[in-house]
């Protein structure tokens, strides 16, 4: 290996250690809880997909849900990763899907979390009015960066995810914890639309 190609590997570690030690150090995010608190709520999410020829961004899975229909509801968020063939989350196929993902997540108690998500390929995800989620790309099934969200109250928080998957196997997972704990699979019951 070259020197050169040394010092540049060196900065990139420092400048991922780097944002790691700021994202961590950051305050948390202010969560917004549903006004008024919804009533009623069926099991599950609400989702809407879209069947591109080749979808690689979020952008282009943005612009192939205006032509977008409802699919069924999502039991939740626990979607493990698939086998090559199996239809992603709800919808009618295995690739180029793009779905439109909304609900609400109920937090039982007021506190510091943290969040993360399992993903294959992308995903924008919003909790209470935040970004607590974000990939713009293609990955096997891993985990986007952890975030912290401060949640003023017990109740329901709005959810909103933008998801796509392009090819080959695909999965969709929330996982969360009081804040020091590890990360766990949110609970398909946790989910209302």
């Amino acid at each position: 290996m070259s020197f050169t190609r040394f010092l540049g590997l060196a900065a990139a570690a420092a400048i991922s250690l780097s944002a790691s030690a700021t994202l961590s150090l950051a305050a948390p995010l202010q969560l917004k809880p549903a006004d008024p608190q919804p009533k009623g709520l069926k099991p599950g999410l609400s989702v809407r997909y879209a069947y591109p020829s080749d979808v690689k961004t979020l952008s282009g899975a943005r612009a192939a849900l205006k032509r977008g229909k409802a699919g069924p509801p999502l039991a939740g968020l626990d979607y493990a990763d698939t086998d090559i063939g199996q239809k992603t989350l709800t919808s009618e196929r295995a690739e180029n899907v793009a779905a439109d993902i909304k609900g609400y997540v109920r937090f039982e108690a007021a506190g510091v979390y943290t969040i993360d998500f399992l993903v294959n390929d992308g995903l924008r995800a919003r909790v209470g009015g935040q970004v607590v989620g974000e990939f713009d790309g293609r990955q096997p099934c891993d985990s986007t960066f952890s975030v912290d969200v401060s949640v003023p109250t017990a109740g329901w928080y709005p959810v909103d995810i933008l998801y796509f998957q392009r090819t080959k196997t695909s999965c969709l997972h929330m996982r969360m914890a009081p804040k020091g704990s590890r990360p766990t699979w949110v609970a398909n019951s946790a989910f209302g639309r």
